[in-house]
């Protein structure tokens, strides 16, 4: 969405009186982009509704803070990708999982039929994706299928652009290998 299409999102959200209306097209216009990057990092629906879910919560208790100096895509980018992030944190915690167990409890969601959409190549990427450490997967998610800027990406992360070249670059080399060694 334009910036002018956030600008009217921020003044109903804004005005006591249009504030819930304000939220419902915040939420309208970008649930389904923010869902779509969070199930590309936790895969599992459930979880990524749930973590949407939290995303906009989070959003709605923290709007004043929100200063404009990004869109509020960005912003609720940046909002997704730490609930994610913490999520799988979270629950490879709370089940004591190895990142062995972990990758291959989430290969095996991926092996499901109906679980991922695509061929066999976009299963096979699913499972690359899989032996990455969680922060190289989200910038490989950013660049590679967001298709961001390395300074959008600095902007939502919080990383640096050169950090965020280097992460794309060595996960960019694991996800060949993984592919090549199939």
């Amino acid at each position: 969405m334009k910036k002018n299409g956030d600008q009217e999102i921020l003044q109903l959200i804004q005005n006591p009186k249009t504030r819930e209306m304000g939220f419902r097209q915040l939420i309208l216009t970008y649930q389904k982009r923010v869902y779509h990057v969070i199930r590309r990092m936790v895969l599992i629906h459930e979880d990524a509704d749930d973590i949407t879910q939290n995303t906009f919560i989070k959003a709605h208790h923290h709007i004043d803070k929100f200063q404009g100096q990004s869109s509020l895509f960005t912003w609720l980018y940046r909002i997704a990708t730490n609930e994610s992030l913490t999520f799988l944190e979270k629950k490879k915690k709370r089940y004591f999982f190895s990142i062995e167990d972990h990758q291959e409890k989430m290969e095996s969601y991926i092996d499901q039929p109906g679980n991922i959409d695509g061929d066999e190549i976009q299963r096979l990427l699913q499972k690359a994706l899989l032996t990455l450490p969680d922060k190289q997967r989200l910038v490989f998610h950013l660049k590679y299928q967001e298709e961001l800027t390395y300074e959008e990406m600095s902007e939502i992360t919080g990383t640096s652009v050169g950090a965020l070249k280097a992460s794309y670059h060595h996960a960019v080399k694991k996800v060949e290998y993984s592919l090549t060694h199939e």
